[in-house]
């Protein structure tokens, strides 16, 4: 399945508001608010690479006071539960 990584600048004080709407999209499993070079770190995953594509271009990039995105697809993952 594949998933991506998207990393967000947002207009300064705008990062709940972007990520309550990110809790909207179909396809946006977790979102956090992160302090740093960007505002929001957000993991996408979808059924296929064009629905993956789909969501980040179309929905994601596209909600107001998102000024820019950095998408990192990931290639392989694991996940730990302790």
């Amino acid at each position: 399945m594949p998933e991506a990584i998207v990393l967000i600048n947002t207009d300064i004080g705008s990062e709940e508001e972007v990520l309550n709407l990110l809790s909207s999209i179909d396809g946006v499993v977790e979102a956090y608010i992160v302090y740093g070079v960007y505002d929001l770190v957000v993991k996408v995953r979808a059924s296929t690479t064009e629905e993956l594509k789909d969501v980040i271009s179309s929905r994601i990039r596209k909600i107001p006071k998102v000024r820019s995105t950095l998408t990192m697809i990931v290639i392989e993952g694991k996940s730990f539960t302790k």
